[in-house]
């Protein structure tokens, strides 16, 4: 009991480290300075995280096998409407990477925001340095090359609290959703918060969004802890396993995925969301990549008449290939759903992509992208009939090409009511 009492009086002297939200502009600048002051603070920041993880080891909960969501059907997510209901997830390969088939996202429901506000982009990053992009307020994080891309790196130790560099630092709509894929060197996923702008471990912040908490096997947010399914494989097991988060905000209702599954979903949601904040404790190595932000859009479901046009930004596709990504059935279910529902309605599929490469490539790789679409929905039961095609490659960008934000808003398949 002595023990406790002085790491608790420990705690309550020391004061949150806030994420520092700073122009776009000014990041590369920004970001070698933030490397300076990192090393300057890391001694106070120890200290900070040290005292946190004590505490938190006293309170945090022990996962009760089959106590939760995990036994629960309605937990997965589900579409009635789909052809077939597979739980299986995605199989760890020799080298140790998840491999996601579209099979294993059939019954997928998320669909990502229609304006994309934030796109982590990587790939011209120094290794070794701070992500540009990214404001560091806590502990160390560094760009490292893994499974042959760019990531962002939390090394074991001090752990990192990040946050994207914006104009404003209460830049989030009511309605919005966040996306990345993260791995962890000894559980896959674990050990990570997403917090909307206050640390889920500090007290205070009294009217925002509560924040999200990612542990051994389970997912706490304002209904406590909620046991993930045993098929999605994240204990000791299966480690340095990409695993896909997918969360949606509308107001006071909030869902969260990983990979195929639906593990949280609450309707208690108080405050509003400021920004959105990676914090890592540092235990093991964790890696980061694809981080999106998207302000939401309507819902085609509650819609009494089917919009003439939809834009999607969920439709994914591998580098420069037209392959679905199996992440992409959230949205397609949700256009399979329309169809099904009012069999009246035709539609053009159109690809879309960014102005990255030669015009002539985008031209025929948006046409075969939509056509890949198309092939899936009449897999899925659609008569092809129904559905027409056509590639417009860069020819009519919605935003700016100039940035990694407008860019993800470019490449798109819209779906034009006939």
């Amino acid at each position: 009991m002595k023990k406790f009492i002085l790491i608790l009086s420990a705690f309550l002297c020391l004061n949150a480290v806030q994420a520092q939200v700073e122009n776009p502009a000014t990041a590369t600048k920004n970001a070698a300075t933030d490397a300076t002051n990192s090393n300057i603070d890391n001694g106070a920041n120890s200290a900070v995280n040290k005292v946190e993880n004590g505490i938190k080891g006293l309170f945090h909960r022990k996962k009760k096998k089959g106590s939760s969501e995990e036994n629960n059907p309605s937990s997965q997510s589900g579409n009635s409407n789909s052809n077939s209901n597979s739980n299986s997830n995605t199989t760890a390969s020799s080298g140790g990477s998840s491999v996601p088939t579209i099979k294993t996202y059939t019954n997928y429901d998320f669909v990502p925001g229609d304006t994309v506000i934030f796109q982590s982009q990587l790939a011209d990053e120094e290794v070794g340095e701070i992500p540009s992009q990214f404001t560091l307020s806590n502990g160390q994080a560094d760009v490292q090359v893994e499974d042959g891309e760019n990531v962002i790196h939390v090394p074991k130790g001090d752990g990192a609290v990040i946050t994207p560099r914006m104009t404003s630092q209460a830049y989030m709509p009511d309605q919005f959703t966040v996306e990345f894929d993260v791995k962890n060197e000894a559980w896959g996923l674990n050990h990570f918060s997403v917090d909307f702008g206050q640390r889920v471990y500090y007290s205070g912040g009294e009217g925002i969004t509560p924040g999200i908490e990612f542990g051994d096997g389970s997912v706490t947010w304002t209904l406590g802890d909620v046991a993930f399914p045993d098929a999605l494989h994240t204990n000791g097991d299966y480690p340095m396993i990409w695993h896909h988060v997918a969360i949606a905000v509308n107001k006071n209702v909030g869902k969260v995925y990983v990979d195929q599954f639906r593990v949280a979903n609450v309707n208690n949601l108080t405050g509003k969301p400021n920004n959105v904040t990676l914090s890592i404790n540092g235990y093991e190595n964790s890696y980061f990549k694809n981080i999106r932000i998207a302000k939401g859009g309507i819902d085609i479901y509650r819609e009494s008449t089917t919009p003439a046009k939809i834009v999607m930004h969920g439709i994914l596709f591998d580098v420069n290939k037209a392959t679905l990504k199996p992440e992409s059935m959230g949205s397609i279910n949700m256009i399979y759903h329309v169809m099904t529902k009012d069999p009246s309605v035709h539609y053009e599929i159109d690809g879309h992509t960014d102005n990255t490469g030669d015009a002539a490539h985008n031209l025929t790789l948006s046409q075969q992208r939509a056509d890949a679409v198309k092939a899936q929905l009449v897999t899925m039961g659609i008569d092809g009939s129904r559905l027409t095609t056509k590639g417009f490659g860069d020819t009519k960008p919605i935003a700016s090409n100039d940035t990694p934000e407008g860019r993800a808003n470019n490449r798109r398949v819209e779906f034009i009511k006939q």
